[in-house]
């Protein structure tokens, strides 16, 4: 059997993750201190790949990325294409995932007793030590939390992957592009195989973000 869709579906959801931990982390904290407007146009525009259909989510990249658009082409020039490509995922992966961390984040950051904050820069210390060291782990679970679905989004992604990406086997091939061709091709025995795999593997998301919220949940109760 060729395990190379579990392989591609796992380096892209957890490459993607690493960069929406960062991105969403970044957006959240300072979207979370702006005026009530601004957030709410911000929050908007942020959270829309969350709600809009995935297809409509690849259809932009496409836009975009495509070889035959201004970015594409500049990319493609250099050597370098989100289309057709593994790496392409991350992207697609990315753009979907980006929210459930933004939003997980932000939520985070809002319930953050703001006091402790001041209470450090009367002590002399820097914003960057207090973000790091005091907000960061104050917010931990809930952000953690973030992490551990967009990590879920990203594998379980179909829609803008498969529009980006296509699917090529060996190449492009995700777990959830492999059901689809293996149901196409009437592969009943690989499909099965596939979405066994992906439910096992979305149990084990689950239970771990459950157990992230019952320590916050414990964690908050003792504060």
């Amino acid at each position: 059997m060729d395990w190379y869709p579990l392989w591609n579906s796992l380096r892209i959801a957890a490459l993607s993750s690493i960069l929406v931990f960062f991105s969403g982390i970044f957006c959240a904290y300072y979207v979370a201190r702006l005026p009530r407007v601004i957030k709410g146009v911000l929050d908007v525009i942020l959270t829309l790949p969350m709600v809009l259909p995935p297809t409509v989510c690849g259809y932009f990249l496409i836009l975009v990325f495509g070889v035959k658009r201004p970015i594409g082409m500049l990319l493609d020039s250099i050597g370098f294409r989100f289309v057709m490509t593994w790496y392409g995922g991350i992207l697609a992966a990315a753009v979907v995932a980006f929210p459930l961390m933004y939003r997980t984040a932000r939520g985070a950051f809002e319930s953050f007793d703001e006091t402790l904050a001041y209470s450090g820069q009367t002590l002399g210390l820097s914003n960057t030590y207090i973000f790091w060291r005091v907000r960061m782990p104050y917010c931990r679970q809930g952000i953690l939390a973030g992490l551990v679905l967009a990590f879920a989004r990203a594998l379980g992604e179909y829609g803008a992957t498969s529009m980006l990406i296509g699917y090529t086997p060996g190449r492009t091939a995700t777990i959830s592009t492999s059901v689809y061709q293996y149901w196409r091709t009437n592969d009943e025995k690989n499909a099965m195989i596939w979405v066994l795999i992906n439910l096992a593997i979305s149990a084990i998301v689950l239970l771990t973000v459950n157990l992230l919220e019952k320590r916050n949940g414990k964690a908050g109760a003792v504060k």
